[in-house]
């Protein structure tokens, strides 16, 4: 990713601070966007990363799972990134139509409704407990497996939180701690991913390419044919 000169000298003011942070490099880089996206430099130890997270995302990523999203803040904050690279389709659970009913919000009955379309998806929650409750729920019971989900709601109770029942279940994740949270940070933490997936694609791609190209060059010519004589 192309970054604008301001852009980049906050990363390196970032990496300045952070210097001893203590995290894989790809976590970090990960990390190093949410503080960039909320200037919050408690995320560098605020944010749960399930085994196999980063693997499991890059690669549900990579082979352009659809992602449903619960708000359009976190769609309008990822959807610029997934255009310029791997075109994932993107389903915003806020904008779902759904019919009328009182006992779920808006977005967590969107969220529910897609997640029963799509259950194999990528779920990006940055604003709706409910919708993470909900998503939860249908994991338990098996009604969804999702191939990866990013969890950053702001939540400001820990009875019953979803958040720490989503780390305890065997689902590959990105999760906030605590009351941390918001769709620029769940924006930014899949941005992030997007990036570190698309540049080892890129990498893959190229040494792909210099092997077919050693090949053609170690490859010896074609013998002439050879003329038969006539009887």
């Amino acid at each position: 990713m192309e970054w604008h000169a301001s852009n980049a000298k906050k990363l390196a003011t970032i990496d300045l601070l952070t210097y001893n942070h203590g995290l894989a490099p790809a976590a970090y880089a990960v990390v190093r966007r949410a503080i960039l996206a909320s200037g919050d430099f408690d995320y560098l130890n605020s944010i749960h990363f399930s085994p196999n997270a980063l693997t499991s995302g890059a690669a549900a990523l990579a082979a352009r799972t659809t992602i449903v999203v619960d708000d359009p803040m976190v769609q309008v904050g990822i959807v610029r990134t997934i255009q310029d690279t791997f075109a994932n389709p993107v389903y915003c659970g806020a904008e779902t139509i759904t019919r009328p009913q009182r006992t779920k919000p808006a977005i967590a009955w969107g969220v529910e409704t897609l997640a029963h379309r799509y259950p194999e998806a990528i779920f990006v929650i940055g604003q709706s407990s409910e919708a993470l409750r909900i998503l939860v729920a249908l994991i338990k019971a098996q009604e969804a497996m999702p191939a990866f989900v990013v969890a950053a709601p702001p939540s400001f109770t820990t009875a019953s939180n979803p958040k720490q029942q989503l780390m305890e279940l065997n689902i590959p994740n990105i999760v906030t701690k605590g009351g941390k949270g918001g769709a620029c940070v769940a924006a930014a933490i899949v941005d992030g991913l997007l990036d570190l997936t698309w540049q080892a694609y890129d990498l893959k791609a190229a040494a792909q390419q210099r092997y077919q190209e050693q090949n053609r060059k170690l490859k010896p010519p074609a013998s002439p044919p050879v003329a038969v004589p006539s009887t």
